[in-house]
């Protein structure tokens, strides 16, 4: 039971968790004094022949009386062979968590330095490296990085204050706040504007399209990279069936990639998973919505297939209530090898205490990446982009409490992404999924999408790819250098 409750806390801070609490202790204390320094700016060039600049800094969050009451950190890259500068795309970009800095798509996909790791997503041997990214996007935008309040090196004036900033509400709102004064510290109101986000970071994005453009800022495009902006496609609740519906395919991904499936199904993904998502949402969909009505012969018939597609027992399935919990699988799947499976990507495997159990002791794949991005980061801003602190850069939680929605347990910020392109129909929208992310599955990501009462004329606006990867699908190379391309490609594409 003690295992269970720590593996159940160490889950709530992670950027794709879906829990209204982001476990963390609070930092600043009462009465800190903050000020609006000037940012450390370092020259840069690339193996290519391009040269850059980076900037290091804080953005300043000041109350009615113009004092200021919280410093958000951000780090922003600019060509300098470019020649209109004022008037080059403009990325900003952010994870999510609620309570992670903005180090994994910074270091891991759109910056211009990464963190190589194991070809199968593994972490490599300490000391750890920090190479060229050949896959920037600085390539083709200008870059700015956003840590919100409580994570990276952003902070409030006291505990109290942070409160404001760690809720929905008030996450949109400081991060629209500071968009706003980064586009004018920096003349860049004439800039092609996207914003890019990562798990929650992509119900932040969702909600600040529909704020920016209320305050006078049009977007261009947003990028979701492992969406989820509803949370009941994802919390396994009594009474809430979709979560076991939309998680289906990606159980049956994860199979696949451990070869745990009948043969006939082992032999093209694409098509396995076709074949999945359609039983997901009829005959399973279906069968659930029954409840106690279905008879025994079809619940035997729902437990044979299900097992199928899951490679797990079908006894399992059927003391399962047909319904499979995320923890449940990632235990169950490889538990006769020794291993459990990882849920921010599931190809990446973990070794428990003991076999036993409900769920797995900790996420390996969650376990593979921290250290990695923590110790280059820390290096990385010290020595190279030359900013001195001896703050402590929350990575992933630690810097914010309790996180606050103003709607019930299942946030939803789709209808703000909807009102936003229904105000800007120039507006596209590129959403990145991963085979085998089991934090935010693509199968309840183009479930949400598909039920946002889009306008037929503006589907054309959104585009949708999928990657043989996981949440980060970016540490996956052949998946990075496709993302990279096809994200150039969308944006240049009128």
């Amino acid at each position: 039971m003690r295992d269970t409750f720590r593996f159940l806390v160490c889950f709530a801070v992670l950027w794709g968790c879906l829990t209204t609490n982001a476990w963390a202790q609070t930092t600043p204390r009462p009465g800190i004094k903050l000020t609006d320094d000037p940012p450390v700016v370092t020259k840069h060039s690339t193996s290519k022949g391009w040269s850059y600049t980076a900037t290091a800094g804080f953005i300043p969050l000041k109350t009615a009386a113009d004092e200021i009451e919280a410093r958000l950190f951000y780090i922003a890259y600019t060509r300098e062979d470019m020649p209109d500068k004022g008037k080059r795309p403009l990325v900003i970009a952010f994870n999510g968590g609620p309570g992670s800095a903005s180090v994994w798509l910074h270091l891991g996909a759109i910056g211009p330095k990464r963190v190589p790791l194991k070809n199968g997503g593994e972490m490599p041997p300490p000391p750890f490296a920090l190479v060229e990214n050949a896959h920037t996007w600085l390539e083709f935008a200008d870059l700015v990085f956003l840590d919100p309040i409580g994570t990276g090196y952003s902070r409030a004036a006291s505990s109290e204050v942070g409160t404001r900033y760690w809720g929905l509400t008030g996450d949109i709102a400081s991060i629209t706040e500071a968009i706003r004064l980064y586009l004018s510290r920096n003349e860049r109101w004439g800039s092609p504007l996207y914003l890019a986000g990562e798990s929650y970071g992509t119900m932040r994005a969702a909600g600040l399209a529909g704020q920016l453009v209320d305050n006078g800022i049009a977007l261009n495009g947003v990028v979701l990279i492992s969406t989820i902006l509803n949370y009941q496609t994802a919390r396994f609740n009594t009474g809430n069936d979709l979560p076991y519906i939309l998680f289906l395919p990606t159980y049956t991904a994860t199979a696949f990639y451990h070869k745990k499936l009948p043969t006939d199904l082992q032999r093209d993904l694409t098509k396995t998973l076709a074949e999945v998502e359609q039983f997901a949402e009829g005959e399973y969909a279906t069968a659930l919505m029954k409840g106690d009505k279905l008879t025994e012969s079809e619940r035997k018939t729902i437990a044979k297939k299900v097992a199928r597609y899951t490679g797990l027992a079908e006894k399992y399935v059927q003391l399962s209530d047909l319904r499979l919990s995320i923890f449940g699988f990632t235990k169950e799947l490889l538990r006769d090898d020794g291993w459990s499976v990882g849920r921010l990507d599931s190809r990446i495997k973990g070794r428990d205490r003991i076999g036993l159990g409900t769920s797995p002791d900790f996420d390996p794949s969650e376990a593979a990446i921290r250290p990695p991005y923590t110790a280059t980061f820390n290096q990385y801003i010290r020595s190279e982009l030359n900013f001195k602190t001896d703050l402590e850069y929350y990575i992933l939680g630690g810097g914010i409490g309790r996180w606050e929605y103003p709607q019930n347990q299942y946030a939803d910020t789709s209808e703000l992404l909807r009102r936003a392109l229904a105000k800007n129909p120039y507006l596209k929208v590129f959403v990145a999924e991963g085979f085998y992310d089991l934090a935010t599955p693509y199968f309840a990501a183009e479930y949400t999408l598909t039920h946002m009462n889009r306008p037929t004329d503006l589907k054309k606006n959104f585009t949708i790819k999928r990657y043989e990867a996981g949440h980060m699908m970016y540490i996956h190379e052949p998946s990075l250098e496709r993302l990279t391309r096809e994200v150039a490609e969308w944006m240049s594409t009128p």
